[in-house]
């Protein structure tokens, strides 16, 4: 079973706490312009018996004129696609209502993969899937911290979002912070 996100973040930090001297504020420079943007797009994926999984993909944006600014049906499938090769097997996949989620062409793309299937979340319940954990977990990791450069911002995301993928622990206890179980309720 894998849980699909998409998380996108700017030059500009998110806010964090931080220590500094008494009655000094603590000021970073940022930049800010809106010069780029990476957007991400993971999954966790997890099967009883197994080590839990974050796949993931990031897309560089520009700030150019006409360029999309997050993952399109393609970019969705091919991260798809990759997680099917390296997790060998079927795939249940859990995602929201994003409009590129429920698109004709995104449908036609899924009904074309016999090995995928795929549940909806309904709407506004990020609660439960443990993907916004992750998110959540990287942009703790990042507060307050000033990216030269969009090519900077996006090494240091893939860098704090691959010290993730191995801690699996850390990944179930995304998943326990859901509420959701893998295994068989005894009742």
């Amino acid at each position: 079973m894998c849980f699909e996100d998409e998380a996108g973040q700017t030059l500009r930090p998110p806010k964090a706490r931080t220590w500094g001297r008494r009655g000094e504020t603590p000021v970073i420079p940022v930049s800010g312009k809106g010069s780029g943007r990476v957007s991400i797009a993971g999954l966790v994926c997890v099967k009883p018996g197994r080590r839990s999984r974050l796949i993931y993909r990031t897309i560089t944006h520009r700030g150019r004129k006409n360029e999309r600014r997050s993952f399109a049906e393609a970019d969705d499938i091919a991260l798809l696609d990759a997680a099917h090769q390296q997790l060998g097997g079927p795939i249940v996949l859990v995602w929201d209502n994003l409009n590129t989620h429920i698109s004709a062409a995104m449908r036609q793309m899924i009904n074309g993969r016999d090995w995928l299937h795929v549940i909806r979340l309904p709407a506004y319940t990020p609660d439960l899937n443990p993907t916004e954990q992750v998110w959540s977990h990287l942009k703790r990791s990042i507060g307050n911290l000033a990216a030269r450069g969009v090519d900077h911002l996006q090494a240091i995301v893939k860098n704090r979002l691959k010290r993730i993928q191995y801690r699996a622990d850390l990944l179930d206890s995304f998943l326990a912070h859901t509420g959701l179980t893998l295994e068989p309720d005894s009742t």
